[in-house]
């Protein structure tokens, strides 16, 4: 009589490959949008990870340069974008020329985003934290004012 013995083996795949570890930001991305009931997907972890590393809004293009070896196409990053701007983690911030700049919403509210420094001889932007403005109300009758963004302009200390 023979009798056989079934063995599984169980393996484990490291997402980010063997004996990598998951950086703050990627925690800390993968915390958001569970928080936000998404998927944690490859894309919008990464994308969520070069906002978070960057601190300061970025353009579409600048999120695919920041994405490095991870490429992902134009339309990924756009969709992903978007995806993440409907459920309020992030935020298009509209500086030079209207051209969207996104950023982490985090540090606004539904109806007040921090102002934007603009500097016009270097063009880096800066978020200027922990500024209070207050919102604007229309006199001009009918206007109902849902999102107030406030962009300054001027030279950063380096420009000075």
């Amino acid at each position: 009589m023979l009798i056989c013995r079934i063995i599984t083996i169980e393996m484990i795949v490291h997402p980010f490959g063997a004996g990598m570890a998951k950086s703050n930001s990627d925690m800390q991305a993968r915390k958001m949008l569970k928080t936000a009931h998404l998927y944690c997907t490859k894309g919008r972890v990464a994308v969520l990870n070069v906002l978070i590393k960057a601190n300061k809004p970025l353009k579409q293009a600048q999120i695919a340069r920041g994405l490095g070896k991870d490429h992902f196409d134009r339309v990924s990053i756009y969709r992903t974008l978007e995806s993440l701007t409907e459920v309020g983690l992030v935020h298009k911030a509209y500086i030079e020329k209207r051209a969207a700049h996104f950023e982490l919403a985090h540090h606004c509210t539904k109806n007040q985003c921090h102002p934007h420094f603009t500097c016009i001889r270097c063009g880096n932007t800066h978020c200027l934290m922990g500024m209070s403005l207050p919102m604007v109300k229309s006199p001009h009758k009918g206007f109902i004012i849902l999102r107030q963004q406030v962009r300054l302009e001027g030279l950063c200390p380096a420009c000075a």
